[in-house]
């Protein structure tokens, strides 16, 4: 990346943290974090500030994308005001232009992402769409124009929403076959084909993405009082949140099997990011299941590729080597590798 940005960027590319330094710029792409609260509501604070504090440095003419992954209407119903009042320009008198396109990039794999998954654009008002998608498709090779913001951020919303559900059916179809004493992996190869796609196992999903996606759904259509409507939604979040259970069980379960008293063994958690290669722990749930086993009193060490010995400390976590474990419970692979201390 660093070579890239030298090459294309020049002296054409500037890093700030200061917004009066994009004053000049007549494209104003925004991409900060919308989180959820206790109550799983979206925060949107930081969403607000940013948009404000483009607003303030707004002219005429002026396009600004949303690329921040957002509940239906978001755009129009809550982005739309905070430019116009922080800028004094009316959309609808044609003064500037707003528009969502949901951000397709994956860590680890952002320059590749958004060069070949399709990406889509939508405007608050059709002349919105269509001058953004006029500006994006010069740098994104598989951009669609569709009917406008709201379609644009639904798209992202569902397709989070899925996976969400699948992960979770995937995880329900895992337990019941270790009750059939059925190997779910063997299962799995033969049943997927070109009409269906079972996702795998895992500990649950994690992430800044999948698992809040859903809340976006859930929580509006409470307010609508629509609770039957995303009943499924609701159902696999508590699943996936909730499959670290499972695990410990699983693993308290073969700790019984060796000859040493429950307290005196030494388990390893061999990786807790939230998904393997990436250096983040936000809502992991390989970290909920090595919390979970402490909570318990066990005695539980961690190892992680991405973390050196002194990051893990600071997390409040007991570091250990796989090879000094008498149990390590590999989250990559979902195995429990049982008397492997040497």
């Amino acid at each position: 990346l660093g070579d890239l940005i030298r090459i294309y960027g020049g002296r054409e590319l500037l890093a700030t943290t200061k917004y009066e330094d994009a004053r000049e710029c007549n494209l104003f792409i925004i991409i900060v974090p919308l989180l959820i609260d206790k109550d799983k509501n979206p925060d949107f604070r930081i969403l607000e500030d940013a948009m404000k504090s483009i607003g303030r440095i707004l002219k005429p003419q002026d396009l600004v994308v949303l690329e921040t992954t957002v509940p239906p209407m978001t755009t129009e119903r809550l982005a739309r005001p905070w430019h116009e009042e922080a800028s004094g320009l009316a959309l609808e008198s044609g003064e500037f232009y707003l528009a969502h396109s949901p951000e397709r990039i994956m860590t680890g794999f952002s320059l590749s992402r958004l060069k070949e998954f399709p990406k889509v654009i939508g405007g608050v008002d059709r002349e919105s769409g269509i001058k953004a998608f006029n500006i994006y498709k010069e740098f994104v090779p598989n951009l669609h124009l569709v009917s406008s913001a709201r379609v644009a951020e639904f798209i992202k919303v569902i397709e989070g929403c899925y996976r969400d559900v699948n992960i979770a059916l995937a995880k329900e179809l895992l337990k019941i076959a270790d009750e059939f004493d059925i190997d779910f992996y063997e299962a799995r190869e033969y049943a997927n084909h070109q009409y269906g796609d079972m996702h795998l196992a895992s500990t649950g999903v994690g992430g800044h993405c999948i698992p809040l996606y859903p809340w976006f759904l859930i929580k509006e259509m409470e307010k609508r009082e629509k609770y039957d409507y995303s009943r499924l939604l609701r159902t696999s979040r508590v699943l996936n949140d909730q499959m670290i259970n499972y695990w410990v069980e699983k693993i308290i379960l073969e700790c019984m099997k060796i000859e040493k008293p429950l307290a005196d063994l030494k388990i390893c958690i061999s990786g807790i990011t939230f998904r393997s290669g990436v250096k983040e722990v936000y809502h992991s749930r390989n970290l909920a299941l090595a919390e979970a086993l402490m909570e318990r009193g066990l005695n539980v060490h961690v190892f992680d590729d991405e973390f050196t010995e002194e990051e893990i400390h600071s997390m409040g976590l007991k570091f250990g080597r796989r090879e000094d474990a008498d149990l390590v419970f590999d989250s990559s692979r979902l195995e429990i590798i049982m008397n492997v201390k040497g």
